[in-house]
Parts: C-alpha cells; sequence; structure tokens
C-alpha cells in the first residue's frame, strides 16, 4: 500500500497515454490547426445540441470555408472520422447510431485548442533564438570590436600632448579658483 491507505500512483498528475481522438485532434498542422479546429468545435457543438436534426449531422465539402478548413488540412478528415463522422459523396456524415459527447468531443477539442496555442508559443520563441543566433561574421566583428577595445585600454590613457595641458592661462580661460570656487575659507 501507498501513502495513506492509497494504492501507488493513484494520485499522479502523470497523464496516461492520450486515447486515439486526443492524437488525431493533436495531429493537425500548427499553422491551420486553431482555425480547423475552431469549425470542428462549432459544428461539433451544433451535433450535441441538436442531435436529432440531420442538417447538423452533414458536412458538406462544397462550402468554400468548410473545404479550406477540413478537406484541405492534412489529417483533419482522419480527425472527424476518429470522432464517427462518415464519408459520404462529397461530404462527410455522422450516422444515426453516433452520439457525440460534449464532455469528451467539445472538451476534447478545447484542450486541443490549448495544446495548440502553447505550441505556437513556444515555435515563436524558438524562432526569436534562432534569429538572435549569431552568424560568423557577426561573431567575427564582434571579437575584433573586444580586441580593438582591449589594445586600446592597454595604451592608457592621453595625457601627455593633450591640449588641456598646454592651456595655462590667456585672457579667455578662467579657473573655479578665480572665482572662490571649491576654496576652504576655514572655519
Amino acid at each position: 500500500m501507498g501513502y495513506a491507505g492509497y494504492a501507488p500512483g493513484a494520485n499522479s498528475r502523470m497523464k496516461d497515454a492520450a486515447t486515439p481522438l486526443e492524437q488525431a485532434l493533436q495531429g493537425l498542422p500548427l499553422d491551420k490547426a486553431l482555425e480547423t479546429l475552431e469549425l470542428i468545435e462549432k459544428l461539433t457543438r451544433n451535433v450535441v445540441r441538436n442531435p436529432g436534426e440531420e442538417k447538423f449531422r452533414r458536412i458538406k465539402f462544397s462550402n468554400e470555408k468548410i473545404r479550406m478548413a477540413i478537406k484541405e488540412v492534412p489529417n483533419a478528415v482522419a480527425l472527424l472520422n476518429e470522432m464517427g463522422w462518415v464519408e459520404e459523396d462529397d461530404s462527410l456524415v455522422l450516422p444515426a447510431s453516433t452520439k457525440l459527447v460534449h464532455e469528451v468531443h467539445v472538451v476534447g477539442i478545447i484542450d486541443a485548442k490549448d495544446y495548440y496555442k502553447t505550441a505556437i508559443e513556444k515555435e515563436k520563441v524558438r524562432e526569436a533564438r534562432k534569429r538572435k543566433d549569431v552568424d560568423e561574421d557577426t561573431r567575427k566583428l564582434r571579437e575584433q570590436i573586444e580586441a580593438d577595445r582591449k589594445e586600446k585600454a592597454a595604451e592608457g590613457p592621453i595625457t601627455k600632448d593633450s591640449v588641456a595641458n598646454k592651456l595655462t592661462g590667456g585672457a579667455n580661460i578662467m579657473r573655479a579658483s578665480d572665482l572662490g570656487i571649491g576654496q576652504s575659507k576655514g572655519g
């Protein structure tokens, strides 16, 4: 027995292996996934709300939006087949014997949308890192700039032939001490 009488792993936060539906939901291409899942979610919600309504149990590929978001997206038709839709002529039909369940199908689609949002964010981070990676020419240029900086620092400050050191007096030159600034009066 595990801790407090529970079987070992009974409260594990590790997710079990993905179901075939979850695998199908996560098999869409990243660039088209959210748009496709939005449409599939709408179609699924219509069937769940109105299970006996025949018009919601048919997806016609003659509709341009449906064709672009489902028929032309890799694995989208396979996803709908996994949900129970069957191909018939130029459409998909959900047989009367197949019931779509909100807790399984709609929630699964919502979870898949979250999965893709995270995947898109990770892809953006990867792209940003890729852009930050320095190519060979830039790396060499930065090394040369650093070497030049070290060489200049090794020479030390320039003081011997400074123009400021040559100015010792004159009509237009006034020092702070001439005005009494920075001198202690005592006291």
